[in-house]
């Protein structure tokens, strides 16, 4: 079991960048692929980037790719999340998750771990 903390979250104007954060407790963060994932108002949970144990692999929602980017320091015990270009509709809460393995890294399930989430607002 790990414990996630996510920070970073705010509100930004849309086309502005935010980057957001999370610090992982416990000696074997490097043994869990990340994701983050996003849960606007009203709407499911959804995928928005993974990365592999090493960081060698990522992984994006297509609504995400080319701005937001994914990214790992397993000697800090935390993975990111740099966003640029927001637009109004990424408004959501941001949610890190940890998992020892999946073949579905964008399935919400496949995830045993999971932050308490931060809010970013979006602003057009």
């Amino acid at each position: 079991q790990v414990q996630l903390e996510e920070s970073g979250g705010g509100l930004v104007q849309a086309g502005g960048s935010l980057r957001l954060s999370c610090a992982a407790s416990g000696r074997t963060f490097r043994s869990y692929a990340m994701g983050w994932f996003r849960q606007a108002i009203g709407k499911e949970r959804e995928f928005v980037a993974a990365i592999s144990r090493d960081g060698v692999y990522t992984y994006y929602a297509d609504s995400v790719k080319g701005r937001f980017t994914i990214s790992r320091d397993n000697a800090k015990n935390t993975v990111y999340l740099q966003m640029n270009s927001l637009k109004p509709e990424d408004t959501a809460a941001y949610y890190c998750a940890a998992t020892s393995g999946t073949r579905n890294p964008q399935v919400p399930n496949e995830y045993s771990d999971w932050g308490q989430g931060t809010q970013v607002t979006v602003s057009s």
